[in-house]
């Protein structure tokens, strides 16, 4: 993969360095997984790992979101400090109308962590408004994240849902895509959600258990979110009404 400066863009968020954006590369015809690419200044081609399998369970919804306590975070997306943003002739992440909004051109991959916010064990919900995706382009949570490194549940537009671990220049998968009748099938609106405690991540979509993985590398992090225009049109997806609740300790 070509190296890319995106100039522009990295000097408007350069007080963070938590905003990325560069060119995704071609993405395989389904099943695979997500495009991955590191989030720093110069961009490298994801170096394929080991595929590890991710823990499933048959329990009902409430179930497997034991242990919640009180709210210690709401965010109505009205306060732009509290969110990486930036903009470029390739990509945006903009606060407007109570929503963060990222955009990004065809090849494209752009992610905005959540400021001065670091979470270990928690349960958070978040709103998704995808208004232009298609096929193999995704969106959706990140997390315990830095700069180069988090954890990332991807929506696919096809109605797919996986996840996969990224450090540096690598990419692991740790849920291959598989269906999910609660994911849009381009535009809609959906309710994403992650319970997370210890080395174990569960993830939600409209309040229904999709799946879990576990992974002990990032034990605590900011929490944001991603879009990646991995097809030959652009990608535009809105995020609002995120809360955040503790989770209790176990008896």
């Amino acid at each position: 993969m070509r190296v890319i400066f995106l100039r522009s863009l990295v000097l408007t968020c350069a007080a963070s360095a938590l905003l990325a954006c560069a060119p995704a590369p071609q993405t395989p015809p389904a099943p695979p997984s997500a495009t991955a690419v590191t989030p720093t200044i110069q961009w490298f081609a994801p170096t394929p790992t080991e595929t590890r399998a991710a823990q499933t369970a048959n329990a009902p919804t409430p179930q497997m979101r034991p242990n919640l306590g009180e709210v210690i975070l709401s965010d109505d997306f009205r306060a732009e400090k509290n969110w990486d943003t930036a903009t470029s002739n390739e990509a945006s992440a903009k606060i407007l109308n109570g929503a963060l909004t990222l955009s990004a051109q065809s090849g494209f991959y752009i992610l905005s962590l959540r400021r001065e916010t670091t979470l270990s064990d928690y349960y958070a919900e978040l709103s998704a408004a995808p208004s232009l995706c298609r096929k193999q382009d995704s969106y959706g949570l990140l997390v315990r994240a830095n700069a180069v490194a988090y954890y990332r549940f991807a929506l696919f537009c096809d109605g797919r849902v996986g996840a996969e671990k990224i450090s540096g220049g690598a990419r692991e998968v740790l849920q291959k895509p598989l269906p999910s009748g609660d994911a849009p099938l381009g535009a809609g609106q959906v309710r994403m959600a992650i319970w997370a405690q210890d080395g174990e991540m569960r993830f939600f979509l409209n309040g229904r258990y999709q799946f879990a993985i576990e992974d002990k590398s990032y034990p605590s992090g900011a929490l944001g979110v991603f879009i990646n225009a991995a097809g030959d049109t652009p990608v535009i997806v809105s995020f609002s009404n995120l809360i955040v609740q503790s989770l209790r300790p176990e008896n």
